[in-house]
């Protein structure tokens, strides 16, 4: 399937480039919009302008919505005709237009903007900060009042259905547009012509405010299982409503953008990016592991006399330390994932940290018996199989305890969680290490 489809590209592509026009088209319109993007990411900057000319308008700007940032959409928006631009806005969403427009210079957007019927929404979004719920909302909701009959209502969602995409939700305001509940469609359409909305409506389980970051939009769609949330100012107005669809890209780009920082990579940095980009990206990464492995390496100094009378202790080293440093990415990991899915860990910190520490007591009692045991068989006394098997509990415990707690301490400090790179765990599970066991093995192996 996937061959296919990019010999259907190519294809697509080479009609461009011979100049068959009408012929690319024709197939472009059968074509899912994401993968019309993907053509038109292939073709030369000019190839795009001319492709978008000839498109039918509908098609062209779905295709516009999905380009990639690397295919620079706002800069081809700009290259257009006025008022082709214009008419390629008036077919999108309220906030789909909003972020291509947001990227024009000030000029350039005013001048779309009022060429435009319905001004208005687009420019009240633009008014919300960008990464906000009220950036991404859209205004066009079906709305209903509470005073309302199920006659009247009804009558009132089919005309306000022309112009929302897809009737998932009623909302229930009062006369001066405070939400006050939700109407479910079935319980509408069973409903007495006569009976009054506010006895059909159910209750709001949640909403959110315009300037809260929309990842957290994303987060209460998905814990609610919900196909919209609503958005409310402080008064309880409602100003729009943010849709499933709406805040995917949000979670697959909260999803990468964590991987890449847990990585120590920029989140600047694309798939595609040059060589010359990517050192850029993860070269500060690298000091940051050069600077802390000589934090370790200061530890290991200080026991420079026990490291020199016991010499198999450098044999046993990397093996505390590298099984500490995976214990404590862990827990790290395990913590930025409940940080993720509750929002705020106020209350169950310490529940979380006291069991990342018996996971890691488990953990080390199990793994440091084997490797003692080892340690013993292979020669060693049994004061050293019990240091290695004291060292290697009392790391995981330690790794385990802090991988948990870093996440939370970012969090609290209005940092994002997911920076709590690996390199940072890494470089104290070590310094722990060594001065465990290097400590323990000055006390008993004298």
């Amino acid at each position: 399937m996937k061959a296919r489809a990019n010999r259907d590209h190519l294809e697509l592509v080479g009609l461009v480039r011979e100049g068959r026009l009408a012929a690319f088209a024709e197939r472009a319109a059968r074509l899912p919009a994401v993968d019309l993007a993907d053509v038109l990411v292939a073709l030369a900057p000019a190839e795009r302008q001319t492709v978008m000319e000839q498109l039918p308008r509908h098609i062209a700007a779905a295709a516009l919505v999905e380009l990639p940032g690397r295919a620079a959409p706002q800069q081809l928006l700009a290259t257009l005709d006025r008022h082709l631009a214009s008419e390629l806005l008036g077919t999108l969403q309220d906030d789909e237009a909003a972020v291509l427009v947001s990227g024009l210079d000030p000029l350039q957007r005013g001048e779309l903007l009022r060429l435009r019927e319905d001004v208005g929404p687009v420019s009240g979004l633009l008014r919300h900060a960008e990464g906000t719920a009220g950036r991404m909302m859209t205004a066009r909701v079906v709305v209903v009042t509470d005073s309302d009959t199920a006659q009247l209502a009804t009558e009132s969602v089919r005309r306000q259905a022309t112009r929302v995409p897809a009737l998932t939700e009623i909302f229930v305001t009062d006369t001066h547009r405070r939400l006050v509940g939700m109407l479910p469609i079935a319980a509408l359409l069973l409903a007495e012509g006569g009976a009054q909305v506010r006895d059909l409506m159910q209750d709001v389980a949640v909403r959110v405010g315009p300037e809260e970051p929309q990842r957290v939009a994303a987060q209460v769609i998905a814990r609610y299982d919900l196909s919209a949330v609503a958005v409310v100012d402080t008064r309880g107005t409602l100003l729009g409503r943010i849709t499933a669809d709406d805040v995917r890209h949000v979670a697959l780009d909260e999803a990468a953008g964590g991987l890449l920082r847990f990585g120590g990579i920029s989140t600047l940095e694309q798939h595609d990016s040059r060589w010359t980009a990517a050192v850029r990206s993860r070269l500060p990464s690298l000091y940051l592991n050069l600077l802390t492995a000589f934090g370790a390496a200061a530890v290991v100094y200080l026991f420079e006399g026990t490291l020199a009378r016991i010499i198999a202790l450098a044999i046993w080293m990397p093996v505390v330390a590298g099984v500490g440093g995976n214990a404590g990415t862990q827990a790290l990991a395990a913590s930025i994932r409940r940080l993720a899915w509750r929002g705020d860990p106020t209350g169950r910190v310490r529940a979380d940290v006291l069991r990342e520490g018996l996971l890691g007591l488990v953990h080390g009692v199990a793994i440091g018996a084997v490797i003692g045991t080892l340690a013993v068989l292979l020669g060693e006394s049994w004061k050293f199989g019990f240091v290695v098997l004291a060292a290697l509990v009392a790391n995981l415990i330690s790794a385990s305890v802090v991988g948990a707690l870093l996440p939370v301490v970012l969090h609290r400090f209005g940092r994002d969680p997911s920076h709590a790179s690996p390199v940072i765990v890494t470089a104290v599970t070590d310094a722990i290490a060594f001065a465990l066991l290097l400590g323990l093995a000055s006390l008993f192996l004298r």
